[in-house]
């Protein structure tokens, strides 16, 4: 994210002194800087942003986080979960300013959900199971809704329009799933997934095949939600990997003098089994 540093070497005049070190772990301490950038003598460009401007600021951070956690690097999730924090404060100062609301009732609404969506954890309540949780958690949803005189919902209305397009068909079929419409076992997803690559097969025009592709993909997701896997990471990592892979071969055919796109298919499937060779040994 491209935002203004709070302090400078030289901007430390007693008008915009520095956050003292010892508040400088503090939440607070970002909401602080967060509305000095923002406010009168802060930063142009912070002052001027709006929730529509920085939507994508804010998924380009939910992809760096999870990059970050596909890394296994500790220190770089911590920088980019303080990203996140960074949105988070923004969209809440923009509120603020406009007299919509704060920090406080971001706070105090998802404090306030978390302690009466587990009624296990805070009152009375029983869960036996995460899938118990889940459960419980949608019937909680539901009586909210009623209690504030809403109307009641598809349980497809509760996933994102937004979302990458594998994460979305996980979702939809967890939410079928949980009012059970689902197979009785992994043997019939199986099944569904052979009967769409024969309608694949079978289509006659590009728009039917666009289309049987379409069930094929969401046939995998289904697959993977019975393997328990999260398909959007699994794909991810996939990518990741093949990058990987493919730079390794230019890099081999670099070092042994060779035009890697001048090679045949034959050589560069050659420096692909090396690649991929090197890789798992790396790996492991």
């Amino acid at each position: 994210m491209v935002y203004c540093r709070i302090m400078s070497e030289t901007n430390t005049s007693a008008s915009n002194p520095p956050i003292p070190e010892e508040r400088i772990g503090e939440f607070q301490s970002l909401i602080d800087i967060v509305a000095r950038l923002r406010g009168s003598g802060g930063c142009p460009w912070d002052a001027e942003q709006t929730h529509e401007s920085l939507k994508r600021n804010l998924l380009e951070e939910c992809y760096e986080t999870l990059e970050a956690i596909d890394g296994g690097q500790p220190l770089e999730l911590a920088e980019e979960l303080g990203d996140i924090l960074v949105q988070v404060a923004f969209h809440a100062d923009i509120a603020r300013a406009a007299g919509e609301f704060d920090i406080a009732d971001v706070l105090t609404a998802i404090n306030r959900k978390l302690v009466r969506r587990h009624p296990h954890v805070f009152a009375d309540g029983n869960a036996s199971d995460a899938r118990q949780v889940e459960r419980n958690w949608e019937q909680l949803k539901a009586e909210e809704r009623r209690q504030a005189g809403k109307p009641e919902p598809s349980a497809m209305d509760s996933v994102p329009a937004a979302l990458p397009a594998l994460t979305a068909a996980q979702l939809i079929q967890d939410r079928a799933a949980r009012f059970g419409f689902d197979w009785d076992d992994a043997g019939g997803v199986l099944d569904k997934l052979v009967e769409e690559i024969g309608e694949f097969r079978a289509a006659a025009t590009p728009e039917e095949r666009a289309d049987e592709f379409g069930d094929i993909l969401f046939a995998i997701v289904n697959l993977a939600r019975w393997s328990g896997i999260q398909a959007e990471d699994a794909l991810r990592q996939a990518n990741n990997k093949f990058r990987n892979r493919y730079r390794m071969m230019e890099r081999l055919a670099t070092e042994r003098g060779l035009d890697f796109t001048a090679l045949p298919l034959d050589d560069k499937e050659a420096l692909w089994q090396e690649a991929k060779a090197r890789d798992r040994s790396e790996a492991y």
